[in-house]
């Protein structure tokens, strides 16, 4: 398994290094000697589990159809976990998919990072968060790359997290992860053609 860690929103270069007390090999962005410390002070906590089926179902798409365009996704069910997959269509300016969890509390009071262990195809995502249950709004997101077949972790600190609202980003509080209410994971960037993301998981650091 590689751990990818991004300091900021943009990932920086990769180093691999021995994980201390692991015996395995994990893919870390450079990073100051104090924040790879902290990154790996505690083992991270379960908040939602994929493998568990009901997990996967309080997940519906979010598409670019709610602004004319013709991009299509689902949240489906797999042994290994939940499979985010679609076609973005750029036509009729459209250019995004993306799918949400229904709202809930998270119990995230004092969570330092998230961590997502996925399976990409190669294309670029968003995980992101909201911090209330309204359709529209504000959201945080944090960008990750995927490596085509392959299980990695990917880790951002809480701080990684950029407010945006409909694709732009804007002036906000920092997130604060005792609000947090909604998970979600999105495809945009003008990736157009099919694509695939398996998620096993979801955890939290504190």
């Amino acid at each position: 398994m590689k751990t990818v860690n991004y300091r900021d929103h943009e990932p920086s270069s990769p180093v691999l290094a021995r994980a201390p007390g692991t015996g395995r090999w994990r893919l870390w962005a450079i990073l100051p000697a104090v924040a790879m410390s902290a990154a790996l002070s505690s083992e991270p906590r379960s908040v939602l589990d994929f493998r568990d089926p009901a997990q996967v179902r309080a997940w519906t798409a979010v598409d670019d159809r709610v602004m004319g365009g013709v991009s299509a996704s689902r949240a489906e069910i797999a042994p290994e976990g939940l499979v985010f997959h679609g076609m973005v269509s750029l036509a009729h300016g459209g250019g995004f998919a993306s799918i949400r969890a229904q709202p809930r509390d998270y119990a995230l009071v004092g969570a330092t990072a998230f961590v997502l262990r996925v399976q990409g195809d190669g294309r670029t995502y968003k995980f992101g968060v909201r911090t209330d249950d309204a359709f529209d709004g504000v959201q945080y997101q944090a960008r990750f790359a995927t490596r085509p077949g392959e299980w990695i972790d990917v880790e951002w600190p809480v701080t990684a997290f950029q407010p945006t609202f409909r694709g732009r980003t804007v002036d906000a509080p920092v997130l604060d992860p005792a609000r947090i209410r909604v998970f979600g994971l999105l495809i945009a960037e003008r990736q157009a053609g099919p694509f695939r993301l398996v998620v096993e998981s979801i955890q939290a650091r504190f």
